[in-house]
């Protein structure tokens, strides 16, 4: 099934990082802090919106991850290979 790009990331993120975080015990609050964002965001990237996530938000989530970019992008392709723009 095609994907659009935003709606992958915000879903890779969601699936992948943010529901094993709340599964672990921890909050949407905390999520957003720890990741320098800020709660409204973390509910916008969950909801079905299609929210279109901007660079600097995806660059704080994945410099606490410890994952660059370019290497977060190519996790949303193996997950998502029938990506359209």
């Amino acid at each position: 099934m095609d994907k659009d790009i935003n709606g992958a990331i915000c879903d890779f993120i969601t699936i992948e990082w943010i529901d094993p975080y709340l599964q672990d015990g921890g909050t949407q609050v905390e999520f957003a802090d720890k990741h320098n964002i800020l709660e409204s965001t973390v509910r916008k990237i969950k909801g079905k919106s299609n929210y279109r996530i901007p660079v600097e938000t995806l660059f704080k989530i994945c410099q606490e991850k410890g994952l660059n970019i370019s290497d977060f992008f190519k996790r949303v392709e193996d997950k998502y290979p029938d990506l359209k723009p």
